[in-house]
């Protein structure tokens, strides 16, 4: 009996270890910078590369790198949270999008943005973009951008 008392004391003295939860995700700031690299040699016709790095249900995370502008889009049931890596770029948000047309469910893009706000993007921004807003990524001429995209879909 001393020995199985022993035995269970020594065993409450151990440290727990705790799985994560399930889903529970962490990337250290260098796996998401290190994204830029990953994707550039992949840019498509259009200067942009992405690549979802999660899926949760309701909600996803991808990155992003682009050489060039982005289309106009909005999401019809959609929130965008952009938090960008590392370049530059321009947001713009709001009004309306120009020669609009539905690309799949609850999804509308165009050329370009009329009427919009223009908010500079650097790293660090953290960006929330509301469903049935118009946004655009613009890139200057030899700049790039990289940024992840937290969606979540209402």
């Amino acid at each position: 009996m001393r020995h199985i008392l022993s035995v269970l004391f020594a065993a409450a003295l151990l440290p727990v270890t705790a799985a994560e939860p399930p889903a529970f995700v962490f990337w250290k700031s260098t796996d998401l910078k290190s994204y830029t690299e990953k994707l550039a040699p992949k840019v498509n016709e259009k200067k942009f590369a992405n690549e979802q790095i999660a899926s949760w249900g309701n909600h996803s995370a991808m990155m992003v790198y682009r050489k060039g502008d982005g289309e106009a889009e909005v999401h019809e049931k959609t929130v965008d949270v952009f938090v960008v890596q590392e370049g530059r770029g321009t947001l713009v948000i709001g009004g309306k999008v120009v020669g609009g047309k539905q690309t799949g469910p609850g999804e509308i893009r165009g050329a370009s943005i009329q009427g919009g706000v223009n908010k500079p993007l650097a790293p660090g921004d953290v960006v929330h973009i509301p469903a049935n807003i118009a946004h655009q990524v613009l890139v200057a001429p030899g700049a790039e951008i990289t940024y992840l995209i937290l969606k979540v879909n209402m």
